[in-house]
Order: structure tokens, then sequence, then C-alpha cells
């Protein structure tokens, strides 16, 4: 069974034009999105493969992801 996509681009499609004009124009922010992005292929590779993790290990990558997905939130919306 294939894990969900949570890319911020399926996460926030309402804000799809604001992330690409932000993504081109501030390279922090697009940093911020591509670390979350990145994390979340790891996370969804883990779990489809099934690939032995510790419950902790992955809970860590979540929580981060969870943290990345709540600044590029806040800037989505300031922005």
């Amino acid at each position: 069974m294939l894990s969900e996509h949570h890319d911020i681009d399926h996460e926030f499609p309402e804000y799809h034009q604001k992330l690409e004009a932000l993504c081109a124009t501030d390279a922090t922010f697009a940093d911020l999105v591509k670390r979350h992005d990145t994390l979340d292929d790891e996370i969804r590779e883990l779990e489809e493969r099934g690939s032995p993790i510790a419950d902790e290990s992955i809970e860590s990558m979540k929580f981060r992801r969870a943290e990345l997905k709540d600044e590029i939130y806040v800037r989505l919306r300031k922005g």
C-alpha cells in the first residue's frame, strides 16, 4: 500500500501560485520547501519498502516534517 504524499504542493494546493513565486524569489523559503519535500520523500520510501527503522527515528522524521510544514505555512500566509 502506498503512503500518502505530503509534499508542500499537495498540502497547500490553494497556495500553489504563491508557493511558486516565493520559491523563485526567496532562497531561504525555497530551501525550507526543498528540505520538507526531501524529508517527505525519505519517509515515504521507508514506509513503502518497510525498511527497518526504529519507531523513534521515523517519528522524529515525521515531527521534523511537521515543523517544516508549519514554518512554510506561516510564511505562505505572511508572504
